[in-house]
């Protein structure tokens, strides 16, 4: 059965990926004539025959294979000798090593701290005093996307009057202090510090509607504790990361190895879920008496210190040696960089530069849509997960061989993201990922509105309608979220390259720290409103559909105007250059 489930999204992921390649030549991708150093061009004359500089340009002696450097494109044949010589044509120049391994590790200590900060706070915020999981979606919505949009306000203050590498230790390192704080002072003292009588008396005068605002009242450090562990999500790994990868990588090394980043991701999720395995057993030896939970928090939030601390001394060793190295960062354009006046603007005056610039527009349109997507089909997927699955066993069974299979697409859809961003641009890379959700979600619903239509078909294949909706259902988030990590994420960021420092700043911090919860959250609010009025999430599957193709087609219209205006800006760079 199991296997029969991961065929479903391979099949998908096929035809989507040669339906997305209609029309499109991959020579647009390369140009005829482009510059490079001569001193950059000597390590590669003994392995690559075919390359030769002239006037410090590199012509194309063959149809072969592209690299990249130092913001230009060699073209090259590998050589027609050994299995030693194709490995080698493979490996990155010295140059763009240094900078990106240091880049790769920086991932994976920050998608590290998420992993174990994102299963923390699911515990601490459902298992409180008087809370439950109900609390979840009113923390995103009331809490964490004013906090989302507080924060923006700030990091463009602190993007006026500091350098971006101080702007990056303002922001992490307070992080790092609050979650040690958070294990070692915080919840010790939480039986002092949370009001349970008062909230107590306030909730006999109020309906019980109002239980999940008044258990985040009630269990206030875990909801802090909660919208922090969010916001190292949208604020270390989308903002400051992203932002500092941008700064020191061209768009041709974009796309070549930011679809690898993903890769690191994986990588971090078995660390750290070993790590905690690691933890659970000391937590089971220890003696009466002591906290159990106390004691994995301090185990847990230590490891986060050190991972953090490992961040920050990457990050230090790149502003060190990789910014002052000629040879991986154009010296010329950093020094232009410092020397620019800084546009210092308020507020008010800020969202009305974002807000004018279509870029930035579009941009953000591409993340609240995937926000409000990928939860409208989600809810709609885990009310039927549920309903084939009442046991608490098997679900959870269930959703073990989902996250296995979560796994195994996610990584070959990382290593056929370099390929796509190569053969096929930017534009079809990121049409991929709407027309993940798009298609699989449809049929989804297809499923479950004309369920008796699909009856006899489920029943040729020896299941019923609801499991077939469930499979089904499981194939698009698999589908959705691995195009998300490999194609979604690397699409937006290799976007902000071209822009000026300020829309970079602050239209990065715009679109990522409040574009990322919006989107959750009106998703959210969506399904709420279709509830309260039609009565049931299953009595609105008709309106989710309706809503999802709308939502797609502004993700569609954002994609193209989107590339149009990326590829003017390139031009526009490639001509100043």
């Amino acid at each position: 059965m199991m296997k029969l489930k991961c065929a479903a999204p391979i099949a998908c992921l096929l035809v989507l990926l040669l339906g997305s390649t209609s029309g499109f030549s991959p020579s647009s991708l390369q140009s005829k004539h482009l510059t490079c150093p001569s001193t950059l061009a000597k390590p590669f004359t003994s392995t690559f025959k075919s390359l030769h500089c002239n006037n410090n340009d590199i012509h194309r002696n063959g149809g072969g294979r592209l690299y990249m450097s130092e913001g230009t494109e060699a073209a090259a044949v590998p050589p027609k000798g050994g299995f030693i010589q194709k490995i080698k044509s493979k490996i990155p120049p010295a140059a763009e090593r240094k900078k990106l391994v240091p880049l790769a590790l920086m991932f994976f200590f920050i998608l590290f701290n998420y992993t174990i900060l994102r299963d923390t706070k699911d515990v601490l915020m459902v298992t409180a005093k008087g809370s439950g999981a109900e609390v979840i979606p009113f923390i995103k919505t009331y809490v964490n996307l004013p906090t989302a949009i507080g924060f923006t306000a700030l990091y463009s203050k602190l993007c006026d009057r500091m350098e971006q590498k101080d702007v990056f230790y303002t922001c992490t390192i307070p992080f790092l202090f609050f979650f040690l704080a958070f294990a070692f002072i915080i919840y010790p003292n939480v039986g002092m510090l949370h009001p349970h009588a008062f909230v107590d008396k306030i909730a006999l005068a109020l309906p019980e509607g109002f239980g999940a605002p008044l258990a985040i009242v009630r269990n206030w450090s875990f909801a802090v504790f909660y919208v922090m562990a969010e916001m190292w999500g949208s604020v270390v790994a989308s903002l400051l990361f992203w932002s500092f990868a941008n700064e020191v990588t061209t768009v041709e090394e974009a796309k070549k190895y930011y679809p690898l980043f993903g890769l690191g991701a994986n990588v971090a999720l078995i660390f750290s879920g070993q790590y905690v395995r690691f933890v659970s057993t000391l937590r089971a030896g220890l003696p009466p008496g002591i906290d159990p939970w106390g004691m994995s928090l301090k185990y847990l939030m230590g490891a986060v210190s050190v991972s953090g601390g490992c961040l920050v001394a990457l990050f230090n060793y790149m502003q060190r040696k990789v910014l002052t190295d000629p040879a991986c960062v154009d010296q010329e354009k950093q020094a232009a960089k410092k020397k620019r006046k800084k546009t210092k603007m308020g507020l008010r005056d800020s969202a009305k530069f974002l807000l004018s610039s279509s870029y930035i527009r579009d941009l953000a349109t591409l993340v609240i849509s995937y926000g409000m997507c990928i939860n409208l089909v989600e809810v709609s997927w885990k009310s039927k997960l549920k309903a084939a699955y009442p046991d608490p066993n098997a679900y959870s069974s269930f959703m073990g061989n989902f996250s296995s299979a979560t796994g195994t697409v996610t990584l070959i859809m990382m290593l056929l993201g370099r390929k796509i961003f190569q053969k096929f641009g930017w534009r079809n890379a990121a049409m991929v990922t709407p027309s993940m959700i798009g298609v699989t979600g449809l049929i989804f619903y297809s499923l479950t509105l004309f369920a008796p239509f699909f009856e006899p078909i489920a029943q040729t294949l020896g299941t019923t309608p609801l499991m077939l909706a469930v499979v089904v259902g499981a194939a698009q988030n698999i589908l959705s979220k691995s195009a998300k990590y490999s194609l979604f994420d690397p699409c937006k960021e290799m976007a902000y390259i071209p822009l000026d420092q300020d829309s970079k700043t602050k239209g990065k911090a715009a679109v990522d720290v409040v574009g990322n919860p919006l989107g959750k959250s009106g998703g959210a609010l969506i399904q709420q409103i279709l509830i309260f009025g039609v009565g049931s999430l299953a009595a609105a599957t008709p309106w989710l559909a309706g809503i999802l193709g709308l939502l797609l087609f502004f993700w569609y219209k954002a994609v193209n105007s989107l590339a149009g205006q990326f590829d003017e800006k390139m031009e526009a760079a490639s001509e100043t250059a």
